[in-house]
């Protein structure tokens, strides 16, 4: 039996079958060509949030944040840092809570930054407040193992 996970493409969203015995670190969306991992954290609207969270069989890293925000824009790279570190055991986004509002609205994103971690559908955590690299990736592992 060939066991596979789905996972949608960050940039066109389709959805794409990746087999469990190769390398997911050189999985590429079949439609698009872009590489599923290692662009760093993408973009999300209000469809392509709902796409992820209902189709993705990985984890989904989601950072609310806004571009008024001095300590949205200080995490900013720390969150780039740890996603590196974290992919592929995880998909990240970061939704822009002014361009997005519905979505933080859903989320109920009172201060930015907010990181969630969601998975098939679920909320699993949530953390408010600006942390570093080494903070994130070890706030997630505690909820990924």
């Amino acid at each position: 039996m060939d066991e596979s996970r789905i996972l949608p493409c960050p940039r066109c969203l389709t959805l794409n079958r990746l087999p469990l015995a190769r390398p997911a670190v050189e999985a590429r969306c079949g439609k698009c060509a872009l590489q599923l991992f290692g662009n760093g954290p993408f973009a999300l609207d209000v469809a392509g949030f709902d796409r992820f969270l209902t189709r993705s069989e990985l984890p989904l890293l989601v950072d609310f944040w806004a571009s008024w925000c001095g300590p949205c824009l200080q995490m900013a790279p720390a969150y780039e840092a740890a996603v590196a570190q974290l992919e592929p055991q995880l998909q990240a986004a970061k939704v822009d809570i002014d361009a997005q509002a519905p979505l933080a609205q859903r989320y109920q994103i009172r201060s930015v930054p907010t990181l969630i971690l969601f998975h098939r559908g679920r909320e699993i955590a949530r953390q408010s407040g600006a942390m570093g690299r080494s903070d994130i990736v070890d706030w997630v592992r505690g909820y990924l193992s």
